[in-house]
């Protein structure tokens, strides 16, 4: 979720938000963390007795973060010259934090928005977990894998939910044991703070909210460009938002960067290889939901920016190749454009009332979202192969404001669109005050020859997060499953929804709560179907997979429930060795697509 800070960070050069303590490891239900010391990074903490899936004890992952140790009389120069200047930096980060821009508002305060599950924990390597209840299907041989921000330092200054690095918790299974790993994603930001000792890249989403706190991060963030600490050439990015899998490649998505690509190794650790420019082709960022097609491997994305086209179209062959770019300059203003859709023919973008204004947020302060409640929100198509933007129709959908999208499929031979999306209503609260935005499940159908837009409520309950049977992408759909927020950016819950019913009937068919104190994220749907199966397997046959933390324990486990039954019934839950954070996006990769990553 780092939005579009690689296009406000190339007009403006800018600073790192300071640190004070390290990073605790327990969630605090009651009282948050005190931030009052100097600049610690955490540690990896390594378990002494882990198994991999297959019995063996695994290896420690040899793609750690370099170590700081150097043996040569220069580098131990060069390291106390660092050291110190870093010092240095960190005094001014300090002054910026605690006299210019110090974090007043709840929804920048670290102290408020780091507590209970959502503080950070160490890097776990490989560790076998516990069974406790039913076993795990033989389907879910391979790995689920959920994306989330996990700050590297304690923040001191203003901190956002969004502004983390990106963690990675993977569950790996295989034959009914389960192994969880915990690693960062090697991003640059990620390894030269590492190696800093301190954090360089200041928070997009909360270092730039006032004149002042722009001037003063600005420079000092100008300063360590100049003298050689960090080159954003090389990537600002946190990849913290999601996962995609399409030309026998795994990526961490964020989407104010290139990919990262990764891959599981034998035991269930997980290694950064690259920054991924797809050789030369993807010079700039990406969204976080590249949508890949279940039939032809096709995956299809896009970004959004401050500049010029503020949308660019894009996609990648079976192969992982990607084709040219499609500027749509027909988007004539900045918009926050986190998620769109495709169909067999076509691809989706919603125009929402959610803008893009640094310059305001600056000189008035407040988010760089804001809405503009003038604007009336739009959705354009475009031919999902279109080589340029002559064919992108625009649909008025006023008070249409999804941030994430379900799916989309043609009706009517064509003629007409269907999109599944969680409408925002007070969408001016989605930065600040996400406890307070309401996420409607809507069905919009587009009549492509008359123009004619009709919606209709599917629920009218709080749900985001929600995900389908991932070969009906771009198809039909009949079920939906989504987190039941309560209040957001927490999930209380998950529903199963039956989207085939008509206008005024209930659509909600199978829900399960977690109960009091107890939270999830969003769910994922596995199929049981074999693969490579010719066996006719019903829509909802499958399996919903998420991590559930109980703050009144401390404990996170994993749940696997039956998608079909109508309580969603728990089929097997695993306890987990470590807590896993609040996170965003997940996904989950089959034993056979591991074994080509």
């Amino acid at each position: 979720m780092d939005a579009f800070s690689s296009s406000f960070f190339s007009k403006l050069v800018s600073p790192p938000v300071t640190l004070s303590t390290p990073i605790s490891t327990q969630s605090s239900p009651s009282q948050p963390p005190h931030l009052n010391i100097s600049s610690v990074s955490i540690e990896d903490k390594h378990q002494t007795s882990t198994t991999t899936p297959n019995g063996t004890k695994p290896r420690i992952s040899n793609t750690q973060v370099p170590s700081l140790t150097v043996s040569s009389s220069s580098g131990a120069k060069k390291k106390e010259e660092q050291t110190v200047t870093t010092r240095i930096f960190d005094t001014f980060d300090d002054i910026i934090d605690n006299l210019i821009d110090p974090p007043l508002r709840p929804a920048f305060d670290p102290r408020l928005v780091l507590s209970g599950n959502f503080a950070s924990v160490n890097e776990l390597p490989p560790t076998e977990c516990e069974v406790i209840q039913g076993s795990l299907p033989s389907c879910l041989d391979g790995a689920y894998i959920r994306n989330g921000p996990n700050p590297q330092y304690q923040p001191r200054g203003p901190y956002h939910l969004f502004d983390g690095d990106g963690m990675l918790h993977s569950l790996r299974i295989f034959q009914g044991r389960a192994t969880l790993c915990s690693r960062y994603v090697k991003t640059y930001k990620y390894t030269t703070e590492r190696n800093m000792g301190s954090p360089v890249v200041p928070n997009f989403f909360s270092s730039f909210i006032s004149l002042p706190a722009c001037l003063a991060r600005g420079a000092l963030y100008a300063t360590r460009i100049i003298i050689g600490h960090y080159n954003p050439a090389k990537g600002i990015g946190l990849a913290n938002t999601s996962l995609a899998l399409f030309g026998n490649r795994l990526y961490a998505l964020g989407e104010s960067d290139l990919p990262y690509a990764v891959r599981l190794t034998s035991n269930g650790d997980i290694e950064t290889l690259d920054r991924h420019n797809f050789n030369g082709k993807l010079l700039a960022s990406m969204t976080a939901h590249p949508k890949v097609d279940p039939d032809s491997g096709e995956a299809f994305a896009f970004r959004y920016g401050l500049i010029r086209p503020f949308l660019t179209y894009f996609y990648f062959d079976s192969n992982g190749n990607k084709l040219p770019d499609v500027p749509i300059m027909s988007m004539v203003h900045p918009t926050f454009l986190h998620d769109f859709a495709i169909t067999k023919n076509y691809a989706l973008f919603a125009d929402i009332q959610m803008g893009m204004k640094p310059i305001k947020m600056i000189f008035q302060g407040g988010s760089p979202i804001i809405l503009d409640s003038a604007k009336v929100p739009r959705v354009g198509i475009i031919p999902r192969y279109a080589k340029n933007e002559s064919e992108m129709r625009w649909f008025d959908v006023p008070g249409f404001n999804p941030v994430h999208v379900v799916n989309a499929w043609e009706e009517d031979n064509g003629n007409a669109i269907v999109m599944l999306a969680p409408n925002i209503i007070s969408v001016e609260h989605a930065l600040e005050r996400m406890d307070l935005i309401h996420g409607m499940m809507e069905k919009v159908r587009i009549n492509l020859k008359t123009g004619l837009v009709t919606r209709q409520p599917i629920s009218s309950r709080n749900l985001d997060f929600a995900v389908i049977n991932s070969s009906y992408l771009a198809k039909r759909n009949r079920y939906v499953y989504s987190g039941v927020g309560e209040p957001l950016p927490k999930i209380s819950g998950v529903v199963k929804l039956d989207v085939s019913k008509g206008e005024f009937q209930e659509c909600t068919v199978a829900s399960r709560m977690y109960g009091p104190g107890c939270y999830g994220g969003e769910p994922f749907f596995v199929t049981k179907a074999p693969e490579n199966s010719e066996a006719d397997v019903e829509e909802d046959d499958g399996y919903l997979l998420s991590y559930v933390h109980n703050e009144n324990t401390g404990e996170s486990r994993f749940l696997v429930m039956d998608a079909k039954s109508p309580n969603l019934d728990i089929v097997a839950t695993v306890k987990l060795p470590q807590r896993v954070p609040y996170g965003f996006h997940g996904l989950f990769v089959k034993e056979s697509e591991l074994n080509k990553l």
